[in-house]
């Protein structure tokens, strides 16, 4: 009878778990939640089954969700992993899923370059009316100044490209079972991601242009800060990350979570390398300050 339960495959069969659905409740109030949120801000009324859902308390309950289920979940991933279940075959997968999602991620970037450049390459057309009153027939449209890709934007740059080095350093120094290279690595691009931050907020408070009311601003706004939140979010990775280590977390031979925040962080890399090139740069015009 016990050989008839014997595990003679490299796959693991999950325990049931509630965090899917729980995941699932989350963002649905998330959902439900951030339109009552932009009513509120609006001082209006959204009636539902008699009730008011205007307020941001439904919208806070279900990000409180959803975070707790991130954190619970990817915890049992780990005592997963510790538990000896991430064979060579479930590691593979896992990799396989991870470039699955750059990818979803790479096609959610080429949108905001697709309208960036559908707005700024066709600026002149007369035949569409409401576009050449947008932008005055040219790019960046009239009244518009724009950043100087050369100061703080490169600064931004080499910041970046800096950080992807370390976190490179902590890699190959984890693969040679280096720890404390693998922790100091990790502090460098921590640390690195957070003035990424700071100074693109600083930036965004001294721009001459507006998220409504042109194009220009709109484009680049949603381009360049989906963007810093990807970095935001690739330096709370990396920072999990740094803790797992110093908890005696990664080995040569088994860090996936690792590996896949270093993947994460080159994609956000690159993603700025064209951001830099193509908005900042081909974008500036005559106008930057």
């Amino acid at each position: 009878m016990a050989e008839a339960h014997t595990k003679n495959h490299d796959y693991h069969l999950v325990d049931p778990s509630p965090w899917p659905l729980v995941a699932s409740v989350g963002a649905f109030l998330m959902a439900i939640g951030a339109i009552g949120l932009f009513r509120w801000l609006k001082a209006e009324s959204v009636p539902l089954l008699g009730i008011n859902i205007a307020n941001p308390w439904i919208f806070a309950i279900g990000l409180i969700v959803v975070l707790y289920t991130m954190y619970a979940w990817w915890a049992d991933v780990v005592k997963e992993a510790h538990q000896g279940h991430h064979t060579r075959v479930v590691a593979l997968h896992l990799r396989y899923g991870m470039i699955m999602f750059i990818a979803s991620e790479v096609m959610f970037f080429v949108a905001w370059f697709w309208a960036y450049f559908d707005a700024s390459l066709f600026a002149h057309e007369a035949k569409q009316f409401a576009r050449v009153t947008a932008t005055g027939g040219v790019w960046p449209p009239h009244g518009i100044e724009t950043f100087n890709p050369w100061h703080l934007p490169l600064l931004n740059t080499l910041i970046l490209l800096t950080s992807g080095t370390t976190v490179t350093w902590a890699h190959h120094a984890l693969l040679h079972d280096d720890r404390q290279g693998l922790k100091a690595g990790l502090w460098l691009t921590v640390i690195l991601g957070a003035i990424f931050t700071v100074c693109q907020v600083y930036e965004y408070s001294h721009a001459h242009f507006g998220f409504s009311g042109n194009i220009y601003g709109a484009t680049f706004f949603m381009a360049t800060g989906f963007h810093g939140f990807h970095v935001l979010v690739g330096t709370i990775f990396l920072a999990v990350c740094l803790i797992r280590a110093y908890l005696g977390h990664f080995t040569a031979k088994q860090h996936f979570g690792f590996e896949a925040a270093a993947w994460y962080w080159h994609f956000v890399d690159v993603v700025w390398l064209f951001l830099f090139a193509c908005i900042y740069v081909w974008g500036a015009g005559a106008g930057a300050h």
